[in-house]
């Protein structure tokens, strides 16, 4: 019979499954021999660390600027589109970054339908002319810009939505012009938020394996591939993890601080709202064409060529090979998404009805995955149940005579278990964003109703809950659908995904047949973006805004 001690106790073994693999990537790095770290040292990790390092400052830059600036123009203006942009801005997070690299090269490539339209109208040869590489480091960084200003975007717009008038308005009535008023007044009440929004940003660049892979960009990622599979030594893979966990923990850390700033930004003023002035004319269409020019880049051009590349491959979604590819990631997804919720609603539960410092650290572990790549955890994942599969393979062979094989490594439960540590964090915060409607005293009173633990967790939070549980499964539904570098390390080898169909076909150059699996992981990606589209659009200016705009930061 389940008690509250025991959900407790199930909380921290959640807890403990999201840390472990963390743990054992460091430890699987230390345990290396020197030999390799000074190889590494001598010979890559420079090239790496400077090409993660700039591609972040610039994805860093790029989306503060492009994700505030959009922010503030729909929300404080009213301009041609600007109820509809209000939506649209956010569409491109349902992208990922590889697919909207696969659409891309299709488009700019020297075989492309733009370099060869160019060569039709100038006569020029292909020697003639110089056109940017889009399969670069300057082309990784704008793909991931597009996909992940959005963070940004989102963030930036609820502190715009929280901000009471009266400080704008003082500030205009003191002579300064717009722009001014913007710079000195609301630029710094929404700093906090933005610069959340591009720590995100960041944390997902140094995540990302697709992108850079297909470009040929050397970072952490792609080197602990490369280490993994092509080169076969598993010590360089681990030791890799370690500089980038280090890496990544540096940035969550920064990324947890402003996000406690923010959460005080504005607090406490009265808040009065503003009507929105109407932008007229050529100052009105200009911020419409500002604020159109990233929906088009970042859904509207890559649909169309995607679904043009589509029409041009001759494969059929219908297929029995794409229904079993289909039915693999919609599994995988579902089974997982339900575990890691589960797991969010236990430690949530936990922090909620007995708070301290146990807690807090429960829910600080159970977090730490979202700002570790996925490379990493299957990293730490990959090699002591390696080493565990050869002793159980070793102890049945000697008594039984018996070959097991690869029992737990050669399973996709791995991968589950890869999953709900990388996104723990997005679960829980769903949830703790729905029970902070809540107030403290309805446990209380449902406990003098005779509601103990486990009854006040299915009676009182989940029915209140319901919605975020709701949004949290679509999220890491999804978000499980579009992981790459961890499913690349740990499928077994008779089972495949639409992740690991794209890039496998995109390896291959064979673009028009991977924009059939794309297209399918777009059309998912949509569903939390709209999802969080009406929840932002249905929430009043205040603190209502702010608190949607922070249950987008997973931790």
């Amino acid at each position: 019979m389940l008690t509250e001690r025991l959900l407790h106790r199930l909380a921290w073994i959640v807890a403990l499954i999201c840390v472990a693999p963390i743990v054992a990537a460091a430890l699987a790095a230390f345990a290396g021999d020197l030999k390799t770290w000074r190889d590494i040292l001598s010979s890559v990790l420079p090239r790496y660390a400077l090409t993660t390092l700039t591609l972040v400052v610039i994805v860093g830059i790029s989306t503060a600027v492009i994700g505030s600036v959009t922010a503030w123009l729909v929300t404080v203006y009213r301009f041609p589109g600007s109820k509809w942009l209000e939506v649209a801005l956010a569409l491109p997070l349902a992208f990922p970054a590889y697919v909207l690299a696969y659409a891309y090269t299709s488009l700019l490539d020297h075989p492309g339908p733009v370099q060869t339209l160019l060569r039709d109208v100038t006569g020029w040869g292909p020697r003639d002319y110089w056109f940017p590489e889009i399969r670069s480091l300057g082309g990784a960084a704008m793909m991931l810009t597009i996909v992940l200003y959005p963070y940004v975007y989102l963030l930036a717009r609820a502190s715009f939505r929280q901000q009471s008038a009266n400080a704008f308005l003082v500030a205009r009535t003191l002579g300064r012009s717009p722009i001014k008023a913007f710079w000195r007044v609301a630029l710094p009440m929404a700093r906090p938020a933005i610069a959340g929004g591009a720590l995100l940003a960041v944390m997902e660049t140094i995540a990302d394996f697709g992108t850079v892979a297909f470009f040929n960009v050397q970072t952490f990622a792609t080197g602990i591939y490369q280490s993994w599979f092509s080169l076969g030594d598993r010590a360089a893979a681990a030791q890799l993890s370690l500089c980038l966990l280090s890496f990544a923990m540096l940035l969550a850390g920064l990324e947890r601080a402003q996000r406690g700033k923010a959460r005080t930004a504005g607090r406490g003023a009265r808040f009065e709202s503003m009507e929105k002035p109407r932008l007229r004319g050529p100052v009105g269409w200009g911020a419409a064409c500002l604020c159109l020019l990233p929906v088009l880049l970042g859904f509207v051009i890559p649909v169309i060529m995607l679904g043009h590349m589509a029409i041009g491959s001759g494969q059929s979604l219908l297929s029995d090979r794409y229904l079993g590819l289909m039915g693999n990631s919609v599994m995988l997804a579902g089974v997982a998404a339900g575990l890691t919720v589960v797991g969010a609603i236990l430690i949530g539960f936990r922090a909620r009805t007995n708070p301290g410092r146990r807690s807090r650290l429960i829910v600080i572990g159970a977090g730490l995955g979202y700002a570790v790549p996925g490379g990493v955890i299957a990293v730490g994942l990959m090699v002591p149940m390696a080493a565990l599969d050869n002793a159980i393979d070793a102890v049945m062979e000697a008594r039984f005579g018996i070959n097991t094989g690869l029992l737990i490594t050669g399973s996709i439960w791995l991968m589950v278990l890869a999953y709900v540590a990388r996104f723990m964090a997005a679960a829980l915060n769903s949830y703790d964003s729905g029970m902070a409607t809540v107030p403290a005293h309805f446990d209380a009173i449902g406990r003098s109703l005779g509601q103990p633990g486990p009854k006040l967790l299915w009676r009182v939070h989940l029915p209140v809950a319901r919605t975020s549980v709701l949004t949290a499964l679509l999220i890491v539904f999804v978000d499980v659908m579009k992981e790459l570098p961890a499913t690349l390390i740990l499928h077994p080898f008779n089972f495949s995904t639409l992740a690991v169909q794209a890039h496998r076909l995109a390896a291959d150059e064979r673009l028009n047949e991977a924009a059939v699996p794309s297209l399918v992981l777009v059309a998912f990606g949509l569903i939390p973006v709209i999802i969080l589209c009406r929840s932002l659009g249905a929430s009043q200016p205040g603190r209502r805004a702010a608190r949607i705009g922070t249950s987008l930061t997973p931790g």
